[in-house]
């Protein structure tokens, strides 16, 4: 189950990553769009963020009570 877990948080990682060059790009190449792509790079930031805030406070509760 720990190795799922794992997976899992190393497939979002890699997928915010993945996600903020291709915005990154995006921006760099479309002025009309460059709001969007702000927007969407602002939104893979705050997923990212809120992704390993929920893994750190479940490691810190399975910590605490075992």
């Amino acid at each position: 189950m720990d190795e799922l877990a794992q997976a899992i948080i190393l497939l979002i990682r890699l997928g915010c990553v993945a996600r903020f060059i291709y915005c990154m790009v995006r921006l760099s190449g479309a002025d009309e769009e460059s709001a969007q792509y702000k927007k969407r790079t602002r939104n893979v930031i705050l997923f990212y963020v809120l992704a390993e805030s929920i893994w750190q406070i479940k490691e810190i509760i399975l910590f605490y009570y075992q």
